[in-house]
């Protein structure tokens, strides 16, 4: 989630009143902004992702909740130390959080391990441990409009007889001492992206959030019902039109069978309508085709922590594969193949199948992606049932990734377009009216500040301070300088800063921009005295901390930078920088003042990324594959006003099905040799030569992203962008062009999507009038009383 108070400011138009208030009381906002903790309770992002959707489904005014887990400790500081990534935990509660509020009259049970019982009555789950979820609820304001939805946590508490019956001996100091184990659940978010962990705390963290949440749907839907929370046979025949339940990838899909146990064993329904609501209540959204990231947790675990939840997953799928076999008489691998049971070795709920099964829905987040999930990853679930697959791409909130962390670009674009594409992005088209007004290249160009377009203010004479805090001071020189006070590095304002911040990730290819780094140390080293466009490259991002490969590719970048920043004949032609503990609000500083934003994973492997569309909203140009929303980019903005290199996902099969040898490349191409035995041989670690040989041996025999294979297209494209960046007009005209066309890509067009096609639900855009107002007429201006839940 970030900092909200800047946030907050700028949806209820409060920025200015609250600026001027501050500084009379002689402080300052901006200082003031800064002591804020990020709210890190996400990984990468699938969480940022989220949040997005929070501001944007309040923006719409849609009667929507995000839940999740109020984690004590979000997601790890990361430290540098000698080049290596330290974890340190993020105390981020520690001074309290004033944004959020308890609600103990709300507080549930959460029930783990025990037995099933099965009797003439119907099946129950008894003898189980309870464990308390409390929640806490985050204001999430819409912009402009008086809406403010919720984002409530739950939070893990022992109750009061916690472990004590088992203590009759008198150990109670013990049982005391044990509530921790209740109250671990909320503890800490596992640091993983695009990874799972079949950790038994992870599962408990998964279903904890689930069964809170459901009963407090539950509750919410007989309450608006009847007034009353009685169950009556025929309550929940409106449940699906009045509910919708979004699952954000897999890690709630455990959602499925608690529904179905709510139905079947506490409300009696049978089998069948229970399954049919339930199918109609969810929606799954796929983010990740690697296979290493796909949930599929083990049998056992599942049935000593869930037994009556496994019993009816294996209803579930013994249902669903006498279906299959019924179309499909004698196909015995397509059951395999289709099984939410997969068997070989330890056997395994595979939790995607379970949402593919359970749910009406199924959407990827990128054109290509969601081609991807149909034609390979489920390739038998989409043939099954093709009408059931969708494609929702990705976007960003423009409020925060505009507005907050840009305001002299979005008050330029104001000036031009009026004010009213904050609430519709599309509107930026309007831009491409003014790509040869020679006054708004240059203005476009100072705000960013790109090389010969001077560093002054905008000149326009309209920014109150309120909008440009640092007027004259833009951009680039404004991160310049943070660059240099927080890691003693001159930066030379007007180079071209080249940014890659995301997580650290094999498949994201952070190697490969090292390996150009190399490339271009050794071309100045080679001949000082040529021109070379000077730039300022940017990478960070955090590793999980058991990824031993990730947490080498730091140290190699770290130790690469060391050597570069300290030559004296490459001066200030070349600096490397990594940026420590990336987090919302480091990337609210560096995006802004990007001028070529970093988008080169493997194609077919990046699900859509969201980063890449907060660069091209903030006039940074993108050099990248063609993947993930890159390729939508390239539709929206024309493929030749981005940097487009490598393979396209046909010629990553094509490789595969010849075999990818990366020995072949290295001998070929004479400078990707030399920078890859500089690495070997220890030129940037002198002190331990063989220090990278790790990464060394995996780029020549396990690389699964093929470094070497687009290494040569990737150089000879940034061969293209120094020649470009050269002539800042020209380089200006394609920014805006990119920013004119960004507004596909604004998350309110993707809920938009949700709404209408998932969820069937309408967006409102009527304004409630504020408190002081009468509200005769409130009943007619809220939306019609149908939630989506998110």
């Amino acid at each position: 989630m970030g900092r909200t108070l800047q946030n907050t400011m700028i949806n209820l138009g409060l920025q200015n009143a609250c600026d001027e208030a501050i500084y009379q009381l002689g402080l300052d906002i901006e200082e003031l902004e800064e002591i804020e903790e990020d709210a890190g309770l996400g990984n990468g992002g699938l969480g940022r992702l989220a949040a997005c959707f929070l501001d944007s489904m309040a923006t719409l005014g849609l009667a929507a909740y995000g839940y999740g887990i109020r984690y004590e400790y979000g997601i790890f500081n990361q430290k540098i130390r000698d080049g290596w990534q330290v974890e340190e935990a993020d105390d981020w509660l520690r001074h309290g959080n004033p944004w959020e509020k308890a609600r103990p009259e709300y507080m549930l049970p959460v029930h783990f391990y025990g037995r099933v019982e099965h009797a003439s009555t119907g099946t129950k789950w008894v003898d189980t441990q309870v464990v308390l979820a409390l929640p806490y609820d985050t204001p999430v304001p819409g912009y402009m409009n008086n809406t403010v939805n919720t984002m409530r946590l739950w939070s893990a508490r022992a109750p009061n007889d916690f472990n004590l019956r088992d203590f009759n001996v008198g150990d109670y100091i013990q049982a005391v001492l044990d509530r921790n184990l209740a109250e671990n659940i909320s503890r800490v978010l596992y640091p993983n992206d695009n990874f799972f962990e079949g950790k038994e705390l992870r599962l408990k963290q998964e279903y904890f959030v689930v069964a809170a949440t459901l009963q407090d749907v539950i509750r919410r839907f007989k309450a608006s019902k009847f007034g009353s929370t009685d169950s009556v046979p025929t309550v929940f025949d409106s449940f699906p039109d009045q509910v919708a339940i979004q699952l954000n990838d897999t890690h709630p899909a455990m959602a499925i069978p608690e529904l179905m146990r709510i139905f079947v064993d506490i409300e009696k329904l049978p089998w069948s309508k229970a399954w049919d609501i339930t199918k109609r209540t969810f929606a799954y959204t796929n983010h990740t085709v690697l296979p290493e990231a796909l949930e599929r947790w083990p049998v056992d675990l599942v049935e000593k922590l869930l037994p009556r939840h496994l019993q009816i997953i294996y209803e579930i799928n013994q249902r669903h594969l006498d279906h299959i076999a019924s179309l499909f008489p004698g196909d015995v691998d397509r059951l395999r193949r289709m099984s939410l049971i997969e068997e070989g070795g330890t056997k395994r709920i595979n939790m995607a199948h379970l949402c593919i099964v359970g749910s009406h829905a199924v959407n990827g987040v990128a054109k290509i992606h969601s081609e991807i999930v149909k034609t390979e990853v489920f390739k038998d679930f989409a043939e099954l049932e093709p009408e059931k697959f969708q494609n929702k791409t990705n976007g960003i909130t423009p409020r925060r990734w505009l507005l907050l962390c840009n305001p002299g670009l979005a008050e330029l674009i104001a000036e031009k377009i009026g004010e009213d594409y904050v609430r519709d992005l599309s509107q930026l088209t309007k831009l491409h009216e003014f790509v040869d007004d020679d006054l708004f290249i240059r203005e476009v160009a100072k705000v960013k500040q790109v090389r010969g377009m001077g560093a002054g203010g905008c000149g326009c004479g309209q920014h109150g301070a309120d909008t440009l805090p640092a007027l004259g001071q833009e951009n680039k020189v404004k991160f310049a300088l943070y660059l240099e006070k927080e890691y003693k590095v001159k930066i030379n304002p007007s180079s071209m800063f080249d940014v890659h911040v995301k997580r650290i990730h094999e498949y994201k290819r952070q190697l490969m921009n090292c390996l150009h780094v190399i490339t271009m140390y050794n071309r100045i080293r080679r001949d000082p005295a040529k021109l070379f466009v000077p730039r300022t490259v940017i990478i960070g991002g955090k590793a999980a901390p058991g990824y031993h490969m990730a947490k080498m590719i730091i140290k190699l970048i770290n130790a690469v930078a060391q050597v570069v920043n300290n030559d004296p004949i490459v001066g200030s032609k070349l600096k490397v920088i990594f940026l420590e503990n990336y987090r919302v609000s480091l990337a609210e500083k560096v995006i802004p003042a990007t001028d070529l934003s970093e988008q080169i994973s493997t194609a077919g492997t990046e699900a859509s990324g969201t980063g890449n569309m907060k660069f091209m909203l903030n006039g940074a140009l993108t050099i990248g594959t063609m993947d993930g929303a890159n390729v939508e980019m390239a539709e929206e903005a024309g493929e030749e006003n981005l940097f487009i290199f490598g393979m396209r996902v046909e010629d990553v099969a094509e490789l595969d099905r010849e075999g990818y040898n990366a020995q072949q490349y290295y001998d070929r191409l004479p400078e990707l040799k030399q920078a890859v035995d500089q690495i070997k041989n220890g030129f940037f670690s002198s002190n331990e030569p063989d220090l990278f040989r790790d990464v060394v041996n995996m780029l020549f025999h396990h690389d699964r992203f093929k470094v070497f294979a687009d290494y040569e297209a990737y150089v000879k494209c940034q061969e293209k962008v120094s020649e470009l960046y050269l002539d800042s007009k020209a380089w200006t005209k394609m920014v805006i062009r990119n920013i004119a066309a960004a507004g596909k890509f604004s998350s309110d067009r993707t809920i938009k999507e949700y709404a209408r096609d998932i969820w069937h639900v309408e967006p409102s855009d009527l304004k409630i009038p504020p408190p002081n107002e009468p509200r005769e007429a409130a009943e007619d201006r809220t939306p019609n009383g149908t939630a989506a839940r998110a």
